[in-house]
């Protein structure tokens, strides 16, 4: 789920999903918080003469660990309200006003706040116990004064001060070694110095990896049951080699706090990444339930709408790996709906990479004229009318409309070529997803004209491109382009081809549906004693769908 450096410019300036940005006073109504239930069992012991300030800390903090940092802020308010010398409300506020992994930057209003909350805490750093002062401490690192001269608002600019609490966070932590809530602060500091870029497209490392690793796997030791450390080993390992090591994390995660939808939702990460794709799919579907509940108690919300709408484009691309078109279809649906015009007026560069989602499924289930029904989106967003564009192409193609197919095309250069190169799609640049969506229609085109070897040389060259997107979940583009390249030559008898084409695209997504089908009708063809057990498997991973396929990509004739 990312443009996620940029969204927190427009989130905090009260425009994503028509709504005010979100502060210590706004609640379901306005001046009253309220105490939620399903917040599962975790507490830190604060310095208070409160026992009900007490519960309200701890829901902050596992508000925070949530990553719903706006009621996070509003359950530390009312904390301070509760008691006026707990300090350690205080630190909270200043912490959640702070940037984090999906909201790199700071703007005027949220620096401002963490600053003052900061000195609310220094200045009660007295009564509080020794480790909170030195949590309190900590956050001197991070913030500016901002009676001292231009806030560091951009990732960039802010740079020096992340690296400065990521280091304060360390020495914290070498103090108090056996602190899981400092084990799981300090690691948060350094996933912070690399928002979604921990390990290199080759598996590689990013030299602060190790050490999150390392941490949080000792605080998970001594906490299996700590949901911040669960929820941020799963985005620590999700796009290493190894996704499998955070199983674990997941299915103990799913369950711990019912009434935090993001948290129900983290373990679908890991589930895609090991195709447990059934599991990931109901991880989202009971997210998108948990937010429901959660939205008619607490309707005003900022940023955390992000993560409410990144469940509905999950639990689509979920299904789509199995076969579920029309829950596919109509989740995808739900996200874009849920984006009202006025967001679209004011952040077009920061969702329009998302908002394609809908053509790519209609894409994905050979749905030809309901891709040509679409109606053009927002003259804004440039990224949307170019994949619309391409998806017509692509429908025209199939359709046999070659001359329409080939106006498409066009059309669809023309509008690629307006989108402009800052705009991220996604976690990707656009140049990127615009070159992939280009040869997979070129691809598509060539081959159904009768271009045989000229659209199977397209599409290895837009799985090529495809293999240099950024780590997302979903992708920035959603329908592997090995399942047009594989289908073409299992239909030209190709099958040893074919058969290495599904393996590789087994690699990236395991026991995905198109590709287990695939693989295993390139095994019948050639006459492989694994075919049985691949067939099996693949009736495994189709058990829940609503359509039978003879093909990978519904692309190439007798798929649908």
């Amino acid at each position: 789920m990312n443009a996620r450096a940029a969204i927190v410019l427009v989130v905090a300036a009260g425009m994503l999903f028509g709504c005010q940005a979100s502060g210590p006073e706004v609640t379901s109504e306005p001046g009253v918080p309220r105490l939620f239930s399903g917040m599962g069992k975790h507490t830190r012991k604060v310095t208070t003469s409160s026992t009900e300030a007490q519960r309200w800390f701890d829901q902050g903090l596992v508000f925070t660990f949530a990553f719903n940092h706006d009621e996070a802020i509003r359950s530390y308010t009312e904390a301070a309200r509760l008691d006026p010398e707990m300090a350690m409300a205080w630190w909270g506020i200043a912490l959640c006003h702070g940037p984090h992994i999906n909201n790199a930057a700071m703007d005027e209003e949220a620096s401002k706040a963490a600053w003052e909350a900061l000195q609310r805490a220094l200045s009660l750093r007295a009564k509080a116990s020794p480790t909170e002062r030195d949590l309190i401490e900590a956050l001197q690192f991070r913030y500016a004064d901002p009676a001292a001269g231009a806030l560091p608002l951009s990732s960039e600019e802010r740079r020096p001060y992340d690296k400065a609490y990521a280091d304060a966070m360390m020495r914290v932590h070498s103090r108090h070694p056996n602190d899981a809530d400092i084990g799981n602060l300090y690691a948060e500091s350094l996933m912070d110095l690399r928002p979604w870029d921990l390990w290199g497209k080759d598996g590689t490392p990013r030299p602060e990896t190790p050490e999150i690793v390392r941490v949080l796997e000792r605080v998970l030791e001594l906490d299996p049951q700590h949901p911040g450390a669960n929820h941020l080993y799963i985005h620590a390992v999700e796009a290493s080699p190894s996704p499998e090591k955070a199983v674990g994390a997941a299915d103990r995660l799913g369950k711990m706090v019912p009434g935090a939808g993001h948290l129900v939702h983290m373990p679908a990460h890991i589930y895609a990444r090991v195709g447990r794709w059934e599991d990931a799919s109901q991880a989202n579907r009971d997210a998108i339930k948990a937010d429901a509940a959660y939205r008619k108690l607490s309707p005003r919300q900022g940023f955390y709408h992000v993560y409410m709408a990144h469940n509905h484009g999950f639990l689509s691309f979920s299904c789509m790996m199995q076969g579920r078109s029309k829950e596919a279809i109509e989740a995808a649906r739900d996200m874009v709906a849920g984006v009202p015009q006025d967001f679209i007026e004011n952040a077009a560069d920061v969702i329009d990479g998302y908002l394609p989602i809908t053509m790519e499924v209609l894409m994905r289930f050979g749905k030809w004229e309901e891709m040509l029904r679409e109606p053009e989106p927002d003259e804004r967003l440039l990224i949307c009318r170019a994949i619309r564009h391409c998806g017509r192409g692509v429908a025209y193609a199939n359709l046999g409309r070659f001359a329409e197919a080939e106006r498409e095309r066009e059309l669809f250069r023309e509008a690629a070529a307006r989108v402009p190169e800052a705009r991220p799609a996604g976690n990707s640049p656009s140049k990127t997803v615009m070159k992939l969506a280009g040869l997979v229609l070129d691809g598509e085109l060539a081959y159904k004209r009768g271009s045989v070897d000229e659209g199977i040389k397209l599409l290895r060259e837009a799985a090529a491109v495809e293999d240099t997107l950024n780590y997302n979940e979903p992708p920035d583009w959603m329908v592997p382009a090995r399942h047009a390249l594989g289908a073409i030559l299992l239909a030209e008898g190709r099958a040893k081809e074919a058969e290495e084409v599904y393996r590789e695209d087994l690699k990236r997504w395991p026991e995905n549906g198109w590709s287990l089908y695939g693989l295993s009708q390139s095994m019948r063809r050639q006459g492989s004693p694994e075919y049985a057990g691949m067939y099996e498997r693949f009736r495994k991973a189709w058990s829940r769908a609503d359509i039978e396929i003879a093909s990978s990509c519904l692309c190439v004739p007798g798929g649908k």
